[in-house]
């Protein structure tokens, strides 16, 4: 199966609100034969997902713009712009942005598939909207949907 060459502009690709950070896709398993999924992320200060595990994909993250502080296992990192991370299969991690400005990153996921969770989960937006405050409706949706993706969320209290 073959599929043809993706080209997305700065102001082009899906994008939508999940829990408080905006993703604009730039490439899904549908247009990669499911190898891989890239997306632009927007992370408003105190945005970021609690700790979490994928047992399917690798994940990596790109700073291109402000700083995300990853806490992996309990290793705190703090990345800013140019730093490039890996989270390996199975290894428990997250992501903050503590700082008071937006920070911009490429994430991607092999094989793909988890941004079919995220568009399960979140919102439509339009590129360049204040994404909406992460709802509890929201976040209990993304906490039943989750293990379908194999993924497990560690929220303190649950």
């Amino acid at each position: 199966m073959t599929h043809p060459p993706t080209l997305r502009k700065p102001t082009e690709g899906r994008t939508i609100a999940v829990v408080g950070d905006i993703y604009r896709f730039l490439a899904t398993g549908d247009e990669t034969d499911g190898k891989y999924a890239m997306f632009e992320a927007i992370v408003p200060p105190g945005g970021g997902p609690p700790p979490h595990i994928h047992s399917r994909e690798e994940e990596s993250f790109f700073i291109l713009e402000g700083e995300i502080t990853f806490m992996v296992g309990d290793q705190r990192i703090v990345a800013t712009a140019g730093t490039f991370a890996n989270m390996p299969v199975g290894s428990l991690h997250s992501f903050k942005n503590t700082t008071d400005k937006s920070a911009r990153m490429i994430i991607s996921v092999a094989p793909a598939g988890l941004e079919k969770m995220f568009l399960e989960v979140g919102q439509p937006v339009k590129l360049g909207d204040a994404p909406p405050p992460p709802s509890k409706a929201e976040i209990e949706k993304l906490l039943a949907v989750a293990p379908k993706y194999g993924v497990e969320i560690k929220v303190p209290g649950h």
